[in-house]
């Protein structure tokens, strides 16, 4: 890896972190049924690295938006805190439900957009 690499991961990880944290702001609502911010995060960034993945993509470009911008852009971290917190507010049905929803959807689009990738 060389100083490049780090550049462009950076550089893709800023803008990922940065989108990721004004959708979480934006879709996080109190009182909604499931942390919709970071749903929409993860499956956004399963879509695309599926996407750069198919396309085979040159590496600079892969280090840019699988490693930087899709590795800031979607978030396990808060995916684990925000089931915490459904499994200890007593929110089982949302709890299994957002399980469900973000690694049944997101390994679909990941397909899908590998999909896409090939076929462009």
């Amino acid at each position: 890896m060389t100083v490049i690499d780090i550049l462009i991961i950076g550089a893709g990880g800023f803008i990922g972190a940065v989108i990721r944290y004004l959708l979480s702001g934006k879709f996080n609502k109190e009182g909604s049924s499931l942390p919709f911010g970071t749903l929409i995060v993860n499956i956004a960034g399963s879509l695309l690295i599926g996407i750069v993945v198919g396309l085979g993509v040159p590496k600079l470009w892969t280090l840019f938006l699988v490693s930087g911008f899709a590795g800031a852009l979607t978030t396990f971290s808060t995916l684990f805190k925000e089931l915490l917190q459904l499994w200890f507010g007593n929110r089982k049905r949302q709890f299994i439900g957002y399980i469900l929803l973000t690694y049944g959807v997101g390994i679909l689009v990941a397909f899908v957009g590998f999909i896409i990738g090939k076929a462009l």
